[in-house]
């Protein structure tokens, strides 16, 4: 791997949430890994030292109930997903992790009993009664803010909760509890300090308000159910499904048994899907703070994916399998199209139209076929071998100005403007290509070394586009690397510097578009 830009840090650690195995995943859960896999991508082509973590959540009272209606037991219907569905899923729209934890691994379970144990031995829980509005959906006590009142419907005149529109239940047990509210002045320093801390703004306001309202202390424990990891010092309790799932973040790198490795990985930046913000930039980094851990380096909370202006939802049944659309465009039409269309942080929709429109006209007919037509004019004027000559400067300085700037909108987390910064280099070749007309160029002996400079020019600009476009396209960017005949792997070539790679000496054909048509089913 390249050296590391002294500019960035030395580790970078992301991560996904991790998802409940109670169903299949959907383009929702398929984007954020996307989204995810892109940053970790960027940062491992930047030289830094990357961990990229995924994984399922398979502990609670959701997923019990889901096995016990498919007549099975829990552990046996959360083996069944992940190896049907959910791992699966990362081969289908490639993504690159390096770790998949489950929170029912020996690893996971132990650590967060070590963890739980120091919190309760330092003073930091305390058992008490709890009543309150609990929706399974969410596994989490609502407040009344939280819930509305349906008029019509199967639930007419029943509380249901705003995210899942099923009601919720009245639960009242004993309970251990976290003293989060002793955190509460240490929160609102840790956002004042670090304004960066919660992304974007719009969540980092909703999270300070709803934190300078007051903290309650946390219910940590479950008696009315056994699916979960054990309380240890009270093995009638199970371990309160968030409090557990959160620990993975830090129990795959080794909390509790691997110091080493702990302290190479630690903090994190998690990207996660906004409804579930508060838990990362609340309830986590409180938990931390009484821990004394590290809080994470940042939480970023993306949007929705709407679908007829609703969130996707199996239970709506606006939930589309990835594998729909990866199977007629391909999983590198789907991670670009998703990065591009929708802006990071705010909630975006899918449509069919749109996803082939952009198909055809960014990927197909923009970047590939630029590709194809130069590769194809190096072949059949010079032979395939790319002319030794200087570069046209104007050219050269668009694609250091991209490079630059794309870079600085992955710091940002605004994945879908470093596309459209890449995509000024696309554009600007096309226009380059127009303007300089190569065929005509090749029919006058005296246009010789201008025909072999804007070839050049133009291949040289090429292999800029495949380094800074391979975390999004991985595939498509690897094949064309290889008719490029760029030393290496196109991931391995420094993408803060993408614009000085060194050029090559001979190009051969592609032999299939890199973009193929798209028959209509009309």
């Amino acid at each position: 791997m390249p050296a590391r830009p002294s500019a960035h840090d030395a580790a970078f650690y992301i991560t996904t949430p991790i998802f409940y195995v109670n169903d299949v995943p959907h383009i929702g859960h398929a984007y954020t890994e996307v989204a995810t896999d892109v940053l970790a991508r960027w940062h491992r082509q930047r030289g830094d030292d990357t961990w990229f973590l995924t994984g399922t959540d398979e502990h609670g009272q959701k997923i019990l109930r889901t096995a016990v209606a498919n007549d099975t037991s829990p552990q046996a219907w959360a083996d069944a997903l992940v190896e049907s569905a959910w791992k699966p899923l990362l081969e289908t729209i490639d993504i690159s992790n390096d770790d998949f934890i489950r929170t029912t691994e020996e690893r996971h379970e132990q650590a967060v009993t070590i963890f739980l144990q120091k919190l309760y031995d330092d003073g930091h829980i305390y058992s008490g009664e709890y009543e309150g509005y609990y929706c399974v959906g969410c596994e989490e006590y609502k407040q009344l803010d939280d819930l509305m009142e349906t008029a019509d419907g199967d639930y007419a005149g029943q509380l249901v909760c705003k995210i899942h529109s099923r009601p919720v239940e009245i639960l009242k047990e004993k309970n251990y509890f976290f003293r989060m509210s002793a955190f509460e002045q240490q929160l609102l320093d840790l956002y004042e300090n670090r304004p960066d801390f919660v992304q974007p703004a719009s969540v980092r306001n909703e999270i300070v308000q709803f934190v300078k309202q007051g903290l309650a202390d946390l219910s940590i424990s479950r008696s009315s159910f056994d699916w979960g990891i054990k309380v240890p010092w009270d093995d009638s309790h199970v371990v309160y499904v968030w409090f557990d799932a959160l620990l993975n973040y830090v129990t795959a790198v080794g909390y509790g048994a691997d110091d080493e490795q702990f302290e190479r990985r630690w903090p994190a930046v998690h990207i996660v899907g906004k409804d579930i913000a508060r838990f990362h930039a609340v309830i986590w980094p409180a938990m931390l703070l009484a821990a004394g851990l590290d809080v994470p380096k940042a939480v970023f909370g993306h949007g929705w994916l709407l679908v007829g202006g609703e969130k996707m939802s199996k239970s709506k049944l606006t939930g589309i399998a990835p594998n729909e659309i990866t199977d007629t465009f391909g999983s590198d039409a789907f991670r670009y199209y998703f990065l591009s269309a929708i802006t990071f942080g705010q909630d975006g929709s899918f449509s069919w139209e749109d996803l082939s429109a952009r198909y055809q006209s960014e990927l197909a007919n923009g970047f590939g076929n630029l590709a194809s037509r130069v590769i194809a004019m190096v072949t059949k004027y010079f032979d395939g071998a790319v002319p030794t000559t200087t570069l046209d400067e104007a050219i050269v300085t668009i694609e250091k100005r991209v490079t630059d700037a794309a870079g600085a909108a992955i710091d940002a987390f605004a994945i879908d403007k470093a596309l459209a910064t890449i995509w000024e280099l696309v554009d600007a070749l096309n226009l380059y290509i127009t303007e300089q007309q190569p065929w005509v160029l090749a029919k006058d002996e005296a246009d010789r070394d201008r025909l072999a400079q804007v070839l050049a020019t133009a291949v040289h600009g090429i292999g800029t586009l495949a380094i800074l476009l391979a975390p999004v396209l991985p595939k498509t960017t690897t094949k064309l690397w290889a008719a490029l005949g760029g030393d290496g792997t196109v991931d391995q070539q420094p993408i803060d510097t993408a614009w000085q790679w060194k050029g090559t000496s001979a190009v051969t054909p592609l032999v299939s578009s890199l973009f193929p048509r798209i028959e209509s089913s009309e």
